[in-house]
């Protein structure tokens, strides 16, 4: 099993890229939403696979960290997905949106990704609630090159201050990415995160 690949990104399409490693060009297929946050053309680049064999093919599919790969796993586990519905899944859902959407049911954002009806998603929520959790959304922050890295939630105030926003209207994924953008202090209660959270969704 390749884990994961490190060489120069030499091309950038619509869902996949190349990597140069040692001259030898990997053909990777990656989501959407891990394209975008990939450097220019010509830099260095670490991306982690998963390699999927058929009968006619091997395809690797791949991802900027090991917490996308595994959220990757956990789709295809599902019955009826398979790498490439997984990577359209994720092409319009982070993985931190997607465990949002599966925690709170929300059948309407995993049926936004292309080829996923309303009964694949059903199954997706019904098989991974057990398997994600909200605090795996709130921790997981990526702070550049220098990996994840998070305070934490230990007293629950970003879990609560999810929870309030969605009382008051907000889409699940709306108000887990504006408490995510909020810098958390040990100072900080429910309200002061939720009047920041506010003002990011004004």
């Amino acid at each position: 099993m390749i884990q994961y690949i490190r060489g120069e990104l030499a091309v950038v399409e619509a869902d996949r890229v190349i990597v140069d490693v040692g001259g030898v060009g990997y053909g990777i297929f990656m989501p959407v939403e891990s394209i975008s946050q990939l450097p220019p053309v010509g830099n260095e680049v670490r991306i982690y696979t998963y390699l999927n064999v058929k009968e006619d093919a091997m395809q690797l599919f791949g991802f900027l960290t090991r917490d996308d790969l595994q959220v990757f796993k956990l789709l295809i586990g599902v019955n009826g997905i398979g790498p490439k519905g997984g990577q359209a899944v994720l092409s319009v859902l982070s993985p931190d949106d997607l465990r949002f959407a599966v925690l709170s049911g929300d059948v309407k954002a995993i049926c936004a990704a292309p080829g996923i009806g309303k009964k694949t998603a059903e199954k997706v929520i019904l098989e991974l609630k057990d398997k994600l959790s909200l605090e795996d959304a709130l921790e997981h922050t990526m702070t550049g090159d220098a990996g994840d890295i998070s305070y934490g939630d230990p007293s629950g105030v970003q879990s609560e201050a999810v929870q309030a926003l969605t009382a008051l209207g907000y889409s699940s994924t709306e108000a887990l990415r504006a408490v995510k953008k909020i810098e958390i202090t040990e100072a900080m209660d429910v309200e002061a995160v939720l009047k920041q959270a506010l003002k990011q969704m004004l």
